[in-house]
């Protein structure tokens, strides 16, 4: 264990243990699918302020490690952490080097040190967080005065399309929520950090047929996780009206899949009182 870590208490993430597991299983799968998340990361890293040059960055949610690996590269004489909740994540991150540190650990209870990192990167992750004014206030916590928390994450009218044709089939929970861009906006603005930037782009992708997009789904651990979605296989009927009420939504590229993305970098005041 490195200085910079506390262990976590057995039990700590109870409400996490699906979305742990799921995205341990698809840790080997993760990075042949993640064209999205690729996408999402790098418009991220463009916005991180030109001047910052970190002595210690936190990946947070780092997944199988890619951005921690951009991000040693960019800031080659920084210490790095990468923490997530799977250790099947974890485990494939650190066989591929980045982070010189790898952690177990929730973003709303980060198993980090007061006032230890200069730079919070998070893409894609803190959707999964139930309460993001808990991950707010952890960056909070752990950034030194002037350092920055760059995240990307999902909001509301993500996988429309797909949560539409399942509406017409049956009316059940298919399709993982999210929360509001207003509620982000909200809660960044009341988290003692100052907002720099936080916005919202629509981010498109295409598919041939429904299939490859819920196998693409299951692959990167990210297909439903939600309570009350339906237990059991889905039967012949229903996904035969699954796929008639989709191809009402195709274009010329193929079926589309919509993802709000959410965009937000915030700085800890240098000092109290800003």
């Amino acid at each position: 264990m490195t200085d910079l870590s506390q262990p976590i208490l057995p039990g700590a993430l109870p409400d996490k243990r699906q979305v742990a597991a799921s995205f341990s299983r698809a840790a080997a799968s993760y990075d042949s699918v993640a064209a999205l998340q690729r996408a999402v990361g790098v418009t991220l890293l463009e916005q991180l302020p030109a001047a910052l040059a970190p002595a210690r960055w936190l990946d947070m949610g780092s997944g199988t490690g890619h951005f921690s690996r951009v991000l040693a590269e960019r800031f080659s004489d920084a210490d790095g952490v990468a923490v997530d909740i799977a250790e099947g994540m974890l485990q494939h991150a650190r066989e591929q080097g980045g982070a010189q540190h790898h952690v177990a650990g929730d973003a709303e209870r980060l198993p980090l040190r007061d006032a230890s990192v200069d730079l919070v990167f998070s893409s894609l992750a803190v959707q999964w967080c139930d309460q993001f004014a808990s991950v707010l206030g952890e960056a909070l916590r752990v950034l030194r005065p002037g350092g920055v928390l760059a995240f990307s994450s999902l909001c509301v009218g993500t996988l429309e399309e797909l949560r539409a044709s399942w509406q017409a089939v049956d009316g059940m929970v298919h399709v993982n929520r999210f929360r509001r861009f207003e509620d982000y906006q909200r809660l960044c603005a009341g988290s003692g950090l100052q907002l720099l930037t936080l916005e919202r782009r629509p981010h498109v992708l295409h598919y041939p047929d429904v299939r490859s997009l819920t196998h693409e789904l299951k692959a990167l651990g990210a297909h439903n996780l939600n309570p009350g979605r339906p237990s059991g296989l889905t039967g012949r009927a229903r996904m035969q009206g699954l796929l008639g009420a989709y191809e009402q939504f195709r274009q010329p590229l193929g079926l589309p899949a919509t993802y709000q993305v959410v965009y937000g970098v915030l700085r800890k005041p240098a000092t109290q009182g800003q």
